[in-house]
């Protein structure tokens, strides 16, 4: 997922782009309004999937900004600010953001709120029918393991292999993304559509169960203290 951050604290920005690298984004970072909105031009390459916007830029305010994001194009805006009054974040939610994260903030957090609106909205200038058209991947293929996604088929080496509707749905999701660590509570979230809180123990079941049944018991690493990836199997 291709991400903008618009920061003007090179410190700050530099400690949230190795964070969100760790996570699977391709971050763009930009240190001014002017900066973000040439990025933003068509012709700059693959769009971006979501836009972080900071409020306190040398050059116009991040609201000024938003307004002229939200005139060109409709990738989701999050406006990451120290700005907690309540007031800003009417006015910013108004002028088109997405969301409003308020520093200090939870990491963990700020990435559930950008896989959030990333989800909400299709790519700019498609719709939602179109950005889950002909384009999008009808099977993943990792070494001898087919998911049929339209079919919610599995199979290994050729052979069908039966998966609860939880299972398919946490084996697609991670191998969608070879080798991007996927933390738990984004797995819980996307998966269960639930909290983290409780649910923990559930994941692991899921997780030996798809070792088990596949018989690949490498393909899906734990990543301690993180979560999990699908790693691709060797040819």
């Amino acid at each position: 997922m291709r991400l903008l951050l618009v920061e003007d604290d090179d410190h700050v920005a530099a400690a949230l782009a190795a964070v969100l690298s760790r996570h699977g984004f391709d971050v763009t970072h930009a240190r001014s309004g002017e900066e973000a909105l040439r990025a933003l031009l068509p012709d700059t390459g693959m769009p971006f999937a979501v836009v972080l916007l900071d409020l306190g830029l040398p050059d116009q305010d991040g609201f000024e900004v938003c307004g002229k994001i939200r005139k060109r194009t409709g990738i989701p805006v999050i406006m990451v600010t120290a700005r907690a009054d309540t007031r800003s974040k009417i006015h910013g939610l108004n002028l088109g953001a997405d969301d409003y994260v308020v520093k200090p903030y939870d990491t963990g957090e700020l990435l559930a709120r950008i896989h959030a609106v990333a989800r909400r909205k299709p790519p700019a200038g498609k719709s939602p029918e179109e950005a889950q058209g002909p384009s999008a991947p009808r099977s993943l293929r990792l070494g001898s393991l087919t998911i049929e996604l339209p079919n919610r088929e599995v199979s290994v080496a050729g052979t069908a292999v039966p998966l609860t509707r939880k299972e398919f749905d946490l084996l697609a999701l991670l191998a969608q993304r070879p080798g991007v660590v996927f933390r738990r509570e984004q797995i819980i979230s996307e998966v269960w559509q639930t909290s983290w809180e409780g649910t923990g123990r559930t994941l692991e079941v899921h997780i030996a169960s798809l070792r088990a049944k596949l018989r690949m018991p490498a393909l899906i690493e734990t990543v301690r203290g993180v979560g999990y990836k699908i790693v691709v199997p060797a040819r």
